[in-house]
């Protein structure tokens, strides 16, 4: 299922909150990304538990002294194969954060961002961080409300920009999110 979605122009991109915490943010994205680009383009890790569409995925990264683990969904758009999103929650190694990552296709538009509903409300939109081989990452602290918002959610809904003027939503289950969510370590 695909949904577009019109941006208007006067619309910048950005969660609320993503500018109070963007410095923090650098600071340990460096280190996510890479468990994460693990995580995801290896396609190392055990899974250790499914919760609806989420699996809680687990590995021990190269110089890491402990396992890490993230809550992960994949998924494609059914009758456009080539956009797929990787959706990854995951705590910082330092255990004071929770991120939500977004790992969209090679080819979406950067400047617009990621834009995010939740049950058909809009919640505002994250920028690009990094382009790897793999493709394009967005990521913002989660913050309560928001974290509120996805566990009592029934979809959310991403939107990925081709153009300018038309983004494709892509829709992902929030069932089973509240009880993965409760399971990181």
């Amino acid at each position: 299922m695909i949904r577009k979605f019109a941006m208007p122009a006067q619309n910048k991109p950005n969660f609320e909150t993503s500018k109070m915490f963007f410095p923090f943010l650098a600071a340990i994205v460096g280190f996510s990304l890479m468990f994460m680009s693990i995580l995801l383009a290896n396609a190392q890790g055990v899974m250790k538990s499914r919760f609806g569409e989420w699996a809680l995925v687990c590995d021990t990264p190269p110089g890491a002294s402990s396992e890490q683990c993230a809550l992960v969904q994949n998924v494609v758009a059914e009758d456009r194969q080539e956009m797929g999103l990787s959706v990854v929650v995951l705590r910082t190694a330092d255990r004071k954060s929770e991120l939500l990552r977004v790992l969209a296709p090679l080819g979406v538009l950067l400047p617009n961002g990621l834009g995010l509903y939740i049950d058909d409300k809009e919640i505002g939109n994250a920028f690009f961080t990094r382009c790897f081989n793999d493709g394009c990452y967005a990521e913002v602290v989660l913050e309560e409300k928001l974290l509120t918002a996805l566990k009592s959610g029934k979809t959310a809904t991403f939107i990925v920009f081709q153009t300018p003027e038309e983004g494709i939503g892509i829709p992902i289950e929030l069932e089973g999110f509240t009880d993965g969510f409760a399971q990181l370590p």
